[in-house]
């Protein structure tokens, strides 16, 4: 009886051990996905005859000369933070020590595809004042890259919200209590992006208990041109 209750505890903690990190890999395969190929085709382990070529940011397809590629993902659930790519380079991230719960902005020089500044903004108990200024300070020709982690929207105001909007977005007037939410858009825009994804919180629906699933979004962003 000893040895079976043994053999009994040993089988539970076992399975508990292959399902938490069986969770753990799936938060974490949105982050995996982003550099997976690239390592493996570093290090030679891959079949070029039988994978599709990646290009920047793990994009299946390259963008035109006078585009700049990106990929992005939100946060997942409170674990997980958003990963914000562009040219290859990763801007914003969980291993670059940089992305935070709320608002993850990065800013882009238009022209050149520069990285101008990171920030993030904790819009569930910080204070949204510093994200109004940090929006009216974006110059002209800007491009302006957000991403959602955990929650995003308690603490904005109409005033935030409005100068987000003028930024490009159609979802941001939309945005709740630990929605999923990606946007690229610009300073000086004069029509909206074509680049944002959004999914509502919903406990009916949503893929972690508390949160949406994990957004992901890829494309070409056109050079500003004079």
């Amino acid at each position: 009886m000893v040895r079976t209750g043994a053999i009994l505890k040993l089988t539970v903690l076992i399975s508990a051990f292959i399902l938490a990190a069986f969770l753990v890999f799936h938060l974490l395969e949105i982050n995996m996905d982003f550099n997976l190929s690239r390592m493996l085709v570093k290090s030679g382990a891959t079949d070029m005859s039988t994978k599709p070529t990646r290009f920047k940011c793990g994009l299946y397809k390259p963008c035109p000369e006078d585009h700049f590629a990106f990929k992005m993902a939100s946060g997942a659930a409170s674990i997980v933070g958003p990963k914000i790519c562009l040219e290859d380079e990763t801007l914003m991230s969980g291993v670059r020590n940089n992305v935070a719960r709320g608002l993850n902005i990065a800013l882009v020089n238009g022209k050149t595809g520069k990285l101008i500044k990171t920030d993030s903004f904790d819009m569930y108990s910080g204070d949204v004042n510093p994200l109004i200024q940090f929006l009216k300070n974006i110059e002209d020709g800007t491009v302006v890259m957000m991403a959602t982690f955990d929650d995003s929207s308690t603490k904005l105001t109409s005033e935030a919200r409005k100068l987000i909007s003028a930024l490009g977005s159609s979802y941001i007037n939309s945005l709740s209590f630990r929605d999923n939410w990606l946007f690229v858009g610009g300073k000086g825009i004069k029509t909206k992006s074509p680049f944002e994804q959004y999914i509502k919180n919903n406990a009916e629906t949503n893929k972690y208990e508390g949160w949406p699933e994990v957004l992901e979004m890829e494309g070409c962003i056109p050079q500003k041109r004079d």
